[in-house]
């Protein structure tokens, strides 16, 4: 994440946040509201249903760090940057997943061969193959906002640019939800969740350049339909789940998501950031990655013999423990080796400098 004073240590806190939420949604929510675990936090659930709502901060903090990443990159640059960060410990994880739940999940999360093979090329949303994982789905919600950076990498990246199409990309997702263009588009266009990397890339424009009144308009709109998305997600989960997802709270959540980055693309969150917290935020892909399955069936193998709060502690505590494992065993040997194979593959000129 280079800007123009560096690293933004603050976003790292970000990100180590919204891993956290997602994991103690799934830990202490989901696991128990769909059957899946017998352990029940009763006190602490209502707190952790709304957890889901870190991935909706991914998706802003992507839409932000990405743009500034592909800035004066070019397209075959792009891909390979892109290749290197998201498949090394992928594959490790989506290879560990399927090993964990074809041995030890007694059948609850069946994992057949020709899924695991398509699930290791990040595409298998494509023909509609099953996750070997159930948090994979955000991948592909990502790999498809990349493929709209490659095209602005190809187009040449400028404030202008990227202006005109984020008013483009926002229209085209209002029009999608009047039901005016056929649904086939929406492979493109993203729109559940396209507002949220609209609104990241916007502030990846006031970050770089300042607030300008088109700027601050394209952002003001993504939150509106952050906010009227974000309200039927909301309604669908409590529905899927049989409770309630308060719609208050949920929008609190959304605005603050919002303030935040704007906070950061204004830089006033310097002062926050620390260099630690680069340490941590590399951890939270690999983490990302492991948690859920894998987890779930430490529980329902270890649920009714261990105390239910140790046993997530202890769970929490080895699932970061794999993500380094992931990042400091995998991802930082195995990147520069797969950028060196890209390179001689690849046509075009060669990537000498790999930014996060």
């Amino acid at each position: 994440m280079e800007g123009s004073r560096g690293r933004l240590h603050e976003v790292d806190l970000l990100r180590i946040f919204a891993a956290f939420s997602v994991m103690a949604y799934h830990y202490l929510f989901s696991s128990y509201a769909d059957g899946t675990s017998a352990m029940h936090f009763q006190h602490v659930d209502v707190v952790a249903r709304y957890g889901y709502l870190g991935v909706d901060l991914f998706f802003t903090i992507s839409g932000f760090v990405v743009l500034l990443s592909a800035w004066d990159r070019s397209p075959r640059s792009f891909v390979v940057s892109r290749a290197v960060r998201l498949y090394p410990a992928y594959w490790i994880a989506v290879s560990l997943t399927a090993f964990v739940s074809v041995a030890f999940s007694q059948g609850r999360f069946p994992v057949s061969l020709p899924q695991y093979l398509a699930n290791l090329t990040m595409f298998n949303s494509l023909p509609n193959i099953r996750n070997v994982d159930v948090v994979y789905w955000t991948l592909w919600a990502e790999v498809r906002f990349y493929a709209m950076i490659l095209v602005l990498t190809w187009i040449g990246i400028t404030a202008r640019r990227v202006t005109i199409f984020l008013w483009a990309w926002l229209a085209a997702t209002l029009v999608f939800q009047t039901g005016l263009l056929p649904h086939a588009t929406d492979l493109v266009l993203n729109t559940q969740f396209s507002h949220y990397f609209i609104a990241g890339m916007a502030l990846c424009l006031i970050h770089r350049h300042g607030a300008t009144r088109q700027t601050l308009a394209i952002v003001a709109v993504a939150l509106g339909n952050a906010l009227y998305r974000g309200i039927g997600f909301a309604d669908r989960v409590g529905i899927r789940y049989h409770t309630e997802i308060h719609r208050t709270v949920v929008v609190a959540i959304i605005i603050a998501i919002f303030a935040v980055m704007l906070a950061v693309a204004l830089k006033l969150t310097h002062h926050l950031g620390r260099p630690w917290f680069a340490v941590l935020g590399a951890l939270t892909y690999p983490l990302y990655l492991v948690h859920a399955h894998i987890g779930f069936i430490v529980f329902e193998r270890l649920g009714d013999q261990v105390n239910h709060v140790v046993l997530v502690a202890a769970t929490m505590l080895l699932m970061i423990g794999i993500a380094a494992a992931l990042h400091y065993g995998v991802e930082r040997p195995l990147a520069p080796r797969l950028k060196h194979l890209l390179d001689r593959v690849l046509p075009g000129r060669p990537v000498h400098a790999l930014r996060k």
